[in-house]
Order: C-alpha cells, then sequence, then structure tokens
C-alpha cells in the first residue's frame, strides 16, 4: 500500500496515512476529525539517494546530511 500525503482544507492540518490505492473516500484530519481533505501531490521514492554518496547502510558521508 502506497502512503499519501494529505492537507485539511478545513484546519490547515497535513498528514500521511497508508492506503489502499483502491480506496475511494478521504482519510479523516488526525487534528479536527473533518473530512474536507485534498490529496497533496508528491515525488514519488526513487530508492536512491539524493547526494549519491550514502552507503547501503543509510549513512551519508556528505556533510549536508549530517
Amino acid at each position: 500500500m502506497p502512503i499519501y500525503e494529505y492537507q485539511c482544507q478545513d484546519c490547515g492540518e497535513e498528514f500521511e496515512r497508508l492506503m489502499p490505492i483502491s480506496a475511494q473516500n478521504p482519510p479523516e484530519c488526525p487534528k479536527c476529525s473533518g473530512r474536507n481533505v485534498k490529496k497533496k501531490i508528491s515525488r514519488p521514492a526513487s530508492g536512491k539517494s539524493e547526494c549519491g554518496s550514502c552507503s547501503s547502510s543509510g549513512s551519508c558521508s556528505s556533510s549536508r546530511f549530517t
């Protein structure tokens, strides 16, 4: 199941939910319990590091990420 990012149109809360692709109804806002939420467009994860110098353990030797 993919993780989707949402923003509540009532209170502005941003949150993530693990949802099935086939889900028809939006999730409930964790802050105000409203259902007026909008799915945000996010960049899919590629599995590659941004800096290119990270080891397979996930540690990054670049000073930008320390």
